[in-house]
């Protein structure tokens, strides 16, 4: 890597090498060769003056791009598409004239865009499946550790450790629906000419319509889409990109969720993300293990949040046909959007392949909570027993103040012992400390996670087990 020029960090430190070669130069004119091999077969098979050694010898170049050819073209035509034109023309020598014959340059242009984006929001299925799959067996693990539940971040009752997981595979799991219904629901532009008229096609096969219709069939077929849009104008509509960086952040969303959640619990020392053996929490203090890892996940969401917006922007203002004010923004903000995306995964299944739960902390801080969770349940037994409930809500109102003051003062919480010494509640200390069961006071949680994972399973069935290590 050259030191002396800016490199995105997306490509030099976060995303993956599948990622980085799916948007590289090779990726993309590749495609746009392949393309072109593609459009060449079939006006060739529909009878046009194409041959088949022609198209066998473009076929035969669609890797050995010189891109210094194309580079120095483009400086003497102001076109990228007529300089690769010009450049697999000099390839496949025989072949030069019939290159890209009645298409626009938003043949090969938009329709690999498609091909990368279909290609990398399969690839990201993948990576969210794999951190489905790692969320699920830390949920059952833990389906029936009670730990104290948290409304505004006060405490409030308790749950389990398991059940706060499947919160977080919820939202995962939306994504993922969502994911796959904008997957299963992208379109090919097709080869539609300069305004999406076809003109040009209806004027090559004499005004037989059903050939150009059969000639965008095959297209699909050989790219592995299923239909064109059924109406264009020369660009596929920018709403499709809005729908992919629109799911982009959405998982981002959702790992900012998880990742929010596991520093706030790491500030209570209840969970911690993997800790390296040797690495280091901060310069200055050698004792600190700050969670470098969620903080990397909230950062790189926000950015992707952010991101989405360009595609927004971009879709309502297209002018008519199209115009080109989308071109330098899209060539950003789509491959960084899925870089960013692959980078937030990758250490999503790094950090809950690796999450730590400190039992004895979970333990105590319920224990700390535990007197004030269960008065209600005392209060019931004592009715039960005769009490009057009015006066029995007052005396524990009473009580809690009188504790919560003492704990304030750094002393341990004494409100069973103040309970028990109560006479209108009619229960020994030991009748009050049975009461003290966290397993009493989970509620449903581990048939919830049960029935949820039951679920939810099927969903990521056959993710990856492949441990994903974080270098930086």
């Amino acid at each position: 890597m050259s030191k002396d020029r800016y490199e995105s960090p997306l490509a030099s430190r976060y995303a993956s090498e599948y990622m980085l070669r799916l948007f590289s130069p090779d990726a993309r004119y590749q495609t746009w060769r392949r393309l072109w091999v593609e459009l060449a077969r079939a006006e060739h098979e529909l009878g046009l003056p194409i041959t088949a050694g022609q198209v066998a010898e473009l076929e035969a170049h669609v890797t050995d791009i010189d891109y210094e050819c194309a580079a120095q073209r483009e400086k003497e035509v102001r076109h990228d598409v007529m300089a690769h034109v010009y450049a697999f023309g000099k390839a496949a020598p025989s072949a030069a004239g019939i290159i890209h014959l009645g298409a626009t340059s938003c043949y090969v242009t938009d329709n690999a865009d498609l091909i990368l984006y279909r290609d990398g929001l399969r690839y990201l299925r993948g990576e969210l499946c794999a951190v489905l799959r790692n969320l699920g067996r830390f949920a059952q693990t833990y389906k029936a550790m009670p730990t104290l539940g948290y409304t505004h971040y006060q405490p409030a009752q308790l749950v389990t450790v398991g059940k706060r997981a499947t919160l977080w595979m919820q939202d995962l799991l939306t994504d993922l629906e969502e994911l796959d219904f904008v997957t299963a629901h992208m379109k090919f532009l097709g080869c539609r000419g300069t305004t999406g008229t076809e003109a040009s096609f209806l004027d090559l096969f004499e005004g037989d319509g059903a050939k150009v219709d059969e000639m965008n069939r095959r297209l699909c077929a050989a790219f592995g889409f299923e239909e064109c849009f059924a109406v264009c104008g020369q660009t596929y509509p920018r709403k499709q990109d809005s729908r992919i960086l629109n799911v982009l952040s959405s998982i981002a969303q959702s790992c900012y969720r998880f990742a929010n959640d596991l520093r706030l619990l790491q500030h209570d020392r209840q969970l911690e993300e993997p800790f390296e053996k040797n690495q280091i929490g901060s310069s200055a203090m050698p004792y600190k293990r700050n969670p470098m890892r969620a903080e990397r996940i909230c950062s790189l969401a926000r950015y992707l949040t952010a991101d989405a917006q360009n595609a927004a922007m971009t879709a309502s203002v297209q002018w008519l046909e199209r115009t080109l004010d989308d071109s330098a923004n899209r060539r950003i903000s789509l491959p960084e959007g899925f870089l960013c995306a692959d980078a937030i995964l990758r250490l999503m299944q790094n950090v809950t392949d690796g999450l730590h739960v400190n039992e004895k902390i979970v333990e105590r801080t319920v224990r700390e909570y535990l007197p004030f969770i269960s008065t209600e349940n005392l209060m019931m037994e004592a009715v039960k027993r005769g009490g009057d409930r009015q006066q029995l809500h007052e005396i524990i109102r009473e009580n809690s103040m009188a504790a919560t003051a003492r704990m304030k003062e750094g002393l341990p919480c004494d409100l069973m012992e103040r309970l028990a010494a109560e006479p209108a509640f009619r229960m020994s200390a030991q009748e009050i400390e049975a009461v003290l069961d966290p397993r009493l006071y989970i509620g449903r949680c581990p048939e919830q996670v049960d029935a949820f994972l039951a679920q939810a399973a099927p969903a990521y069935a056959g993710a990856s087990d492949e441990t994903v290590e974080i270098d930086l």
